[in-house]
């Protein structure tokens, strides 16, 4: 099983351009960032600087974000917003840039909050053309779109694995895939055994922390690594992400050196 690092909730204290060397430093070989720009459209010289820290670290890309709008602020995503399509799609467009030059295959496309004020068919239809415009983008080069359930935002109607799936067979592309974050999944009553048993050949990505708090594996209830084994037995063969809030001074303790490269 390959492990990469989530270095955009993880590593915080380091600039972006030093936390592939920090995940290097700890012992992975992969490492997956949110969206690691400012602006929905960084320039070149921002990419090439992004893909020469990973490179110098010799680190793989794994995951990506695509740009999800002001996070900090509780913005989930963007692309269900119907006035912000062209924003997105200028995101995809600079995605399609950082994958090239990176080599990463798998990203993350947030949902969006639901609108007040706007019709929620109209944000559903906003959806689906969208999660179809970045799947194309993609196809190209052998990318995959996923799709994540989300906890802790109230307003944001992905909930579930079932929630996913409904967006997934109206997008109807088959590079668009399921995000499996036990934790989100865990913490909104998903039956995580149960969605294993059924669908962990066809999860696109696994992140995982533990609950309650988000921190790292064994300092909640969750069974992760035996979660984790059995989505391997059951076909899944890609990597997992550890994605949780650090609450020791080293947050990979848990994992022996010689099973994070």
């Amino acid at each position: 099983m390959r492990y990469t690092v989530n270095a955009s909730i993880m590593l915080t204290d380091l600039p972006v351009l030093e936390r592939p060397a920090a995940v290097a430093r700890a012992g992975f070989s992969a490492v997956e960032f949110w969206w690691p720009f400012p602006a929905t459209t960084p320039s070149e010289r921002e990419i090439e600087d992004f893909a020469r820290s990973l490179e110098d670290a010799n680190v793989q890309l794994t995951g990506l974000n695509f740009f999800a709008g002001d996070m900090p602020a509780g913005e989930r995503g963007v692309l269900s917003h119907p006035t912000r399509t062209d924003e997105f799609r200028r995101g995809v467009d600079s995605l399609v840039r950082v994958a090239r030059a990176t080599g990463c295959r798998a990203f993350n496309a947030l949902h969006g909050n639901r609108l007040p004020d706007v019709p929620v068919a109209e944000q559903d239809d906003a959806a689906v053309e969208n999660f179809r415009y970045a799947a194309d983008a993609v196809a190209v080069f052998g990318g995959t779109v996923l799709v994540e359930p989300l906890s802790g935002a109230s307003t944001y109607p992905l909930r579930t694995a079932a929630d996913v799936m409904a967006v997934l067979d109206r997008v109807n592309c088959p590079n668009v895939k399921l995000l499996a974050d036990f934790y989100h999944l865990a913490v909104n009553g998903e039956d995580v055994e149960a969605l294993i048993e059924r669908h962990a050949a066809e999860f696109g990505h696994i992140q995982l922390a533990d609950a309650p708090g988000r921190h790292e594996p064994g300092t909640g209830d969750l069974p992760l690594l035996r979660w984790v084994a059995r989505a391997h037995e059951r076909g899944y063969h890609g990597p997992v992400a550890l994605e949780y809030v650090p609450s020791q001074d080293d947050p990979f303790a848990w994992l022996p050196r010689d099973r994070r490269a």
